[in-house]
């Protein structure tokens, strides 16, 4: 009680009271609102929902660019206009069929494949009608939009190569995903609209380079037909962007080169086929990888132009990249592999001496050495000259055959096997007949073979860990071969490899043993501005031999270019940077012809190796008559790029030649296209 006796209120009553009040005027505001809503504009907005639907539509990424170690651009996606139909619980075939009739003629397409592509797969509400839209087409869809209810012209994207043919086996190429692979990509969370790599490097590095797909939500106005976007959940992630190792100024020159080469050669209607690799010694980094005849990515960009090329695509080997997928015979090139070999293993030492007598029997066999005679030939001499004799008299004492033997058969389980294997696994530990493991697909691994008395001595593969493994375990491994083999196989005439197997082992020489694994991509760099990733090198092997016997080999690998008499004396005895190389001729059949494949394999500087190359031409002679001037045109472009052994006036920057496009290598083989 107060004063006056009357009650007293409780503290904040009045304000409480006020804040009911407005509580109960908010509920019966919401009400009328609600009341409003769904008796007064009831009608109206049932109309208004029956007539938008809500659509979530997949957005493509803008794939990664690809960029050579100069940042000259390879490979990038340009804008290209694409026409969407989306599809709403409204329409029915009828409403595909007035479609179909609109834009058939319009687009280009029969009426039937229109339909069949509206009303396919239904896993997504946006469907793609046509893509690389022209003014005339862009056109007549703006005029006639009224009349063509949910399709849509959408910006995107298509693959550009703006160098053609430039490395294009490397590059590889992009296409729609196929009927085959769907499953496959499914299964990765793709969209069947995705454009995915099909070759090369944009197969190899699909996942960096395709970026993820992002989705926009938007409504369409069932009675008209329009699209309004809401925005994006998530937005489409571009891909990453690769630098290579790949030298693109270096990749043009020895184009042009091999295709001069073949051009002005008296072999050249023997010739399907080259290929070139030069690698960084130090690092492991392809400086260009060369593989003829060309192809050209942008055919194959729209998934069209391609059947235009069908006829040169169909009746070369363009699509094969020769110089990881075509293993061939390598000739004497083997030789300093098997002189480092046979100097460990004691077969030989550094001061044998042999007379190159010409003539070599092996049983009932009569081997013979090419040219004149050699004379008296030490390890050094043997490797410049590249004497057989030398190199069969190895590979017979890697066997122990001396002449003959008193139990045949045991001789070849044994001793034979043994020296067979060593011989093989020598090479081997150079990496010959290994799969690199460099960072494009497809690559073929090298054979090594021996002869089969049960099959009238023909040549079979030669399971090398097989018979490692085995005559581990028993001292044993059952042959059939011959005497034979083991002469064949010390001057390269019983192994197959690739041109990039020959470029990692001629590197692994230069290196004094250490075997480094090839790659093309240099750099992965997210266009989001985080960190690149940076391809280190990686030592796959160290070859386990004495420091001498590497000293040796490379003299002699001098020799061949540097002294009379010399394989390579005639091409190279003029270049200030010094190489050390050897030339590979084996005898090989083309069409069923007997003709000669053209090898070399070098690096240089001699005494500061920084490149290592390997140039492959079957068909094309004597190593020295083809493939060594290729060689030698690759190192000049290679030291005139870093102003190195050359006056400065012969100094070259490192873009693509300018001309690119009307050289020989673009122009000759696009005109047998």
């Amino acid at each position: 009680m107060n004063e006056m006796g009357k009650p007293e209120k409780p503290p904040r009553a009045g304000r409480t009271s006020f804040i009911y009040g407005m509580i109960f005027l908010s509920f019966a505001s919401l009400i009328a609102r609600m009341g409003y809503l769904q008796i007064t504009k009831g009608e109206y907005y049932r109309v208004q929902a029956a007539n938008f639907q809500y659509v979530k539509v997949p957005v493509l990424p803008v794939r990664g660019k690809i960029y050579d170690a100069n940042n000259n651009l390879l490979a990038y996606d340009a804008p290209v206009y694409s026409l969407y139909l989306t599809r709403t619980s409204m329409m029915n075939h009828n409403t595909y069929a007035q479609l179909a009739d609109k834009l058939a003629g319009v687009l280009g397409i029969s009426r039937g494949k229109l339909l069949s592509t509206m009303t396919g797969d239904t896993a997504y509400a946006s469907v793609r009608l046509a893509t690389k839209l022209t003014e005339k087409q862009l056109s007549y869809i703006q005029e006639h939009k009224s009349v063509l209810p949910g399709v849509e012209v959408v910006a995107e994207s298509q693959r550009v190569y703006p160098f053609g043919d430039l490395a294009g086996q490397v590059l590889g190429y992009t296409g729609k995903i196929t009927k085959e692979d769907e499953a496959k990509y499914k299964q990765l969370g793709y969209i069947n609209t995705q454009i995915v790599g099909r070759a090369g490097l944009e197969l190899e590095y699909e996942h960096q380079l395709q970026g993820s797909v992002g989705y926009e939500f938007t409504t369409v106005n069932q009675t008209d037909g329009s699209v309004t976007s809401l925005g994006f959940s998530p937005q489409p992630k571009p891909g990453d962007n690769l630098r290579l190792t790949i030298d693109g100024r270096l990749q043009a020159e020895t184009q042009n080169e091999i295709i001069n080469m073949i051009n002005q050669s008296k072999y050249k209607d023997e010739i399907d086929d080259a290929s070139a690799v030069a690698i960084d010694v130090k690092t492991g980094g392809v400086l260009a990888m060369v593989s003829y005849p060309y192809v050209d990515p942008n055919w194959f960009a729209d998934g069209v132009s391609a059947a235009k090329h069908a006829t040169y695509l169909s009746t070369t080997s363009a699509q094969m990249n020769h110089a990881i997928q075509s293993p061939m015979y390598p000739g004497s090139t083997v030789k300093p592999a098997n002189l480092i070999t046979g100097l460990q293993l004691g077969a030989i030492s550094p001061s044998t001496v042999i007379q190159d007598h010409m003539i070599t029997r092996v049983g009932q066999a009569t081997l013979s050495d090419d040219g004149m005679s050699h004379g008296w030939v030490d390890p050094i001499k043997a490797i410049g000259v590249s004497c057989d004799t030398f190199f069969y008299e190895l590979g017979l004492n890697m066997g122990k055959w001396f002449g003959g033997v008193s139990n045949y058969q045991h001789w070849l389980n044994t001793s034979f096997a043994q020296g067979i294997t060593n011989l093989f696994k020598g090479e081997w530990d150079f990496g010959l007949g290994q799969i690199t493991g460099i960072d494009l697909p497809y690559e073929e691994q090298g054979t090594f073979y021996v002869e089969d008395s049960r099959q009238q001595m023909a040549r079979v593969p030669f399971h090398l860990q097989q018979a490692e493994d085995t005559l581990k375990k028993t001292g044993q491994y059952p042959m059939y071969g011959s005497p034979v083999d083991l002469a064949f196989a010390g001057i390269g005439q019983s192994q197959q490899f690739t041109p990039i197997q020959l470029a990692q082992y001629v590197a692994t020489i230069a290196n004094n043993g250490k075997r480094l694994k090839p790659h093309v991509v240099q750099e992965i760099i997210p266009q989001d501005g985080s960190k690149p990733t940076v391809i280190q090198p990686v030592v796959e092997n160290v070859v386990k031999a004495n420091p001498e016997y590497f000293k040796i080999a490379q003299e002699g690998m001098y020799a061949a270019l540097y002294s009379p008499g010399g394989t390579a004396y005639g091409v190279f005895n003029n270049d200030s940077y010094k190489a050390a190389g050897k030339t590979g001729t084996a005898e090989i059949t083309v069409h069923g012809k007997k003709v000669d494949n053209s090898v070399f394999i070098a690096y240089a500087p001699y005494d500061n190796p920084q490149i290592a190359v390997a140039v492959m031409v079957p068909g094309a002679g004597y190593g020295a008559e083809s493939a060594a001037p290729v060689a030698e045109k690759m190192f000049n472009t290679y030291f005139q790029e870093r102003h190195e052994f050359f006056p400065k006036n012969q100094w070259l920057d490192t873009k693509v030649p300018a001309d690119w496009t009307k050289s020989p290598a673009y122009t000759i083989p696009e005109s047998k296209k």
